[in-house]
């Protein structure tokens, strides 16, 4: 199983590519974990009631590990009819969301394939790093501009199936939230 080192402010950061297949728990369930705070930045264009039914429901079930700032950037914010120019619009929009000290991950069909445990672990070591907060950022229909591919500390891929902005964002929520159960070595997962 290969192991992929990445430097986050100046420490290291080790995920395997996958869940073990020996079914090993997370190196952090049951310690106590820094619980950083963590943003998710959307590109997209208005949400459905119902998506946004269920990301407020796992925002409130987060409030009770970290906090959570969920943001949604306006998809092609200059109506750009050439996909270069939407990207770098979308681009330049969330990178001046993010803060130099934040801990940013690209959600990416491209990205490294983690598990659910491994995610566990990212948010664990992120908060070892020194950053003020993690950031999720779901790019728009066109993907990441390359500023943010640029900023990025780490690229993840939620599925091998490309999924839209709203359903990757309820994938997200519900992810991040079965995280800090397992690092708290709650029931929610099994």
């Amino acid at each position: 199983m290969a192991v992929i080192t990445l430097l986050a402010r100046h420490l290291p950061i080790n995920l395997t590519s996958s869940d073990t297949p020996d079914g090993r728990k997370c190196k952090y369930t049951g310690q106590s974990v820094r619980a950083i705070p963590i943003r998710v930045l959307t590109v997209g264009k208005k949400r459905s009631r119902g998506v946004q039914l269920i990301v407020d429901e796992y925002k409130d079930k987060l409030q009770n590990y970290c906090s959570v700032d969920d943001v949604l950037v306006r998809s092609n914010p200059k109506n750009a009819r050439d996909v270069k120019a939407q990207i770098e619009e979308e681009d330049f929009a969330v990178v001046n969301l993010i803060k130099s000290n934040d801990w940013v991950v690209i959600l990416d069909e491209h990205g490294l394939d983690v598990g659910s445990e491994r995610l566990a672990e990212l948010i664990g070591d992120a908060g070892l790093t020194g950053a003020s907060r993690m950031t999720f950022c779901i790019g728009g229909p066109y993907g990441h501009g390359i500023q943010l591919q640029q900023r990025a500390n780490l690229s993840i891929k939620l599925s091998s199936l490309v999924l839209n902005h709203q359903i990757a964002l309820v994938v997200l929520m519900e992810q991040l939230y079965r995280a800090w159960t397992i690092l708290k070595g709650q029931k929610y997962h099994h």
